[in-house]
């Protein structure tokens, strides 16, 4: 099956058993592949009645129609599950080189249900399926877990994906990494991995992928290089600065969160933290992921200070906010100390670093105390504290067992007013990216089912940025501090998904640099049958409303749809918003007239999941 292996392998952790199951070629048509196709997996192997916790929900890697072609970028895995932070459908994604090594291996996806009495890990090796005793890795970090896997397996090409101590504490926001410092980051997908007593997946690959016409791919994939290395940003920022080129513009456009996003910009940072300081301070290299020509990923060394030789990938641009400005932080060797740690205990550093911001918050206001803390000064801009914070979070030692819980859970618990602080949407807290002068970014934030998100779609890039795509339909005069006219969300999102169908990067299209048209033919020339733009963008718009599904029956609706109390009724007191909140009422009603859901519960209409061929989903 050209651009497909056709074969989902199901793996069964109680019993030890697994077995290949054929894809159906019709998910393949309407869902694309990638997510889309696991989702409509996950929906079949649900347990819809039980809790995230329970170790038989499961957790789904999967790869995309362009994995491991001669496409740009493809080499990303989408991970799949139930999250055990928000209770939604949870969607990791993550670089690297694991999704093409699954796809060589045979698979399009693989499955994990059911949880090991004892500590394992999954070998896949082409047809070669082994369940292995992990008793000697349990407590390792992600490093030497790696490290050890590889060295057992005979360094045979095998690619690790695995939980640190996170991951098997149940942080509620541990991931799942690869390539030791590759994280699938959002929603806790450690966490459900260390619910099954699963360390690691190790998936070596040796097979060919077969595509249809493989001159066409070449072309096609010569063109998407070409646009995506030739936009401006791209060319300027991103490809020789990696993701810390966001954050000078991020910060003079007022869409940086600092202080716990008390305020919107930090200014007097930059000359400690912009993009060329950050090359200066620390020993940079950069790194790329499979297939990626733009290699925006950075490998750094702390040359100096109390942290000297600390060593790892990163900190990319949302680490730096998360220890950062949100916590107003202007040290970069202690924000890339933090990453490091963060990579090794398999900590997601969106949400390790805005907990510790609502700590310091909470410090502040006397809800958390030095008796509370253990001693723990979580002062503003106390760069030792916050490093340690991450090392207690990780271990859930001391103050980090609450704070491992998530800004949701602990604020609950610490009652007194704590909710006010805490930054979050459905229970998964926000990524540096600001909304009170990017309104488009509120309406991300809000709708999106993995809670809150700032890439579905990183709408800043039309409103803040001001880029236009007339081919999506996205043109004219769009006012970033405008509540209502959202329709061009809707395009901007299904573009969005279609990177995460098709296996490749969100990046290559983030800055609308790789067309959706280029992406349709590249799919084409894959798969041996004619897709175009429109076909793409819908198989892209019905794996959305799939996904609003899946949470519409764990319960979710409009009133799930919200943001942060604080940038709903706290007018910004600086940067291009200054004076701004959300009204986020009138963004939704936007945004949901848009994309033919129901007003009143947000839900998408019948003649919508008709047109979709989803009513099965109702």
């Amino acid at each position: 099956m050209n651009g497909y292996t056709g074969k989902a392998l199901l793996v069964d952790l109680t019993s030890h058993n697994f077995q290949s199951r054929d894809i159906p070629e019709d998910w393949m048509i309407d869902y694309v592949g990638g997510e889309g196709v696991a989702v409509r997996l996950f929906w079949d192997l649900c347990k819809w009645d039980s809790d995230p916790s329970d170790p038989g929900q499961p957790i789904i890697f999967s790869t995309g129609p362009l994995t491991g072609t001669a496409a740009p970028t493809s080499g990303r895995t989408v991970i799949v599950f139930r999250s055990p932070a928000t209770g939604t459908l949870g969607a990791a994604n993550v670089g690297g080189h694991l999704a093409p090594a699954i796809k060589k291996a045979g698979w399009d996806l693989i499955a994990i249900v059911g949880r090991s009495e004892n500590p394992v890990y999954l070998s896949v090796e082409d047809d070669a399926v082994k369940i292995e005793d992990a008793s000697m890795l349990w407590g390792k970090g992600v490093w030497a877990t790696e490290d050890t896997l590889k060295n057992d397996l005979g360094k045979k090409g095998f690619q690790i994906a695995a939980i640190g101590p996170a991951g098997e504490e149940r942080v509620m926001f541990a991931t799942i990494m690869t390539d030791k410092h590759r994280a699938a980051g959002r929603g806790g997908g450690g966490a459900a991995m260390g619910f099954k007593n699963l360390k690691a997946l190790a998936v070596k690959g040796t097979k060919s992928l077969s595509v249809a016409k493989p001159e066409e791919l070449k072309a096609a994939a010569s063109a998407a290089r070409r646009e995506f290395l030739e936009e401006p940003f791209v060319k300027g920022a991103l490809h020789p600065f990696g993701t810390p080129g966001f954050y000078d513009p991020i910060c003079q456009l007022g869409i940086l969160p600092t202080k716990n996003w008390q305020r919107t910009t930090y200014p007097e940072s930059l000359p400690k933290m912009g993009y060329e300081a950050y090359h200066k301070k620390l020993d940079v290299k950069p790194e790329a992921c499979y297939a990626c020509p733009a290699a925006c990923g950075r490998m750094t060394t702390v040359k100096d200070g109390p942290y000297a030789g600390s060593s790892g990938g990163g900190p990319e641009f949302e680490t730096m906010g998360a220890f950062g400005s949100k916590c107003l932080i202007d040290d970069i060797n202690a924000i890339a100390k933090a990453g490091h740690l963060c990579n090794d205990l398999g900590l997601d550093t969106i949400s390790t670093g805005q907990t510790i911001a609502t700590a310091m918050e909470w410090f502040e206001n006397g809800i958390l105390t030095l008796e509370k803390t253990g001693g723990l000064d979580l002062s503003w801009g106390n760069a030792a504290a916050m490093v340690e914070a991450v090392e207690k979070i990780g271990r859930r030692e001391g103050i980090g067992d609450l704070l491992a819980e998530g800004t949701k859970r602990a604020a609950e618990k610490l009652g007194a007013g704590a909710e006010y602080a805490a930054i979050q949407v459905k229970g998964l807290e926000l990524a540096s990216c600001g909304v009170r002068a990017s309104k488009g970014e509120g309406v991300s934030h809000a709708v999106s089912p993995r809670g809150g998100d700032h890439l579905r779609p990183y709408a800043s890039t039309v409103d803040a940025f001001g880029y236009r795509d007339p081919e999506l339909g996205i043109t004219g005069d769009i006012d970033y501090l405008e509540d209502g006219n959202k329709e061009w969300v809707k395009p901007l999102q299904e573009l969005s998904m279609a990177t995460n169908l098709l296996g490749v990067c969100l990046f290559a299209s983030i800055t609308l640099a790789v067309k959706a048209s280029t992406w349709a033919s590249l799919l084409s020339a894959a798969v041996g049958r004619e897709v175009s733009t429109a076909d793409l963008l819908k198989g892209a718009e019905r794996a959305i409303n799939m996904e609003r599904m899946v949470n519409a029956r764990f319960g979710l609706d409009r009133k799930d749809d919200t943001l942060p109390r604080r940038v709903l009724e706290e007018p910004a007191p600086d940067g291009r918003g200054e004076g701004q909140v959300v009204n986020l009422e009138v963004a939704l009603d936007s945004y949901y007239g848009t994309m033919g859901w129901d007003l009143v519960s947000g839900l998408p209409t019948q003649a919508k999941l008709a047109e979709l061929g989803l009513t099965w989903t109702a």
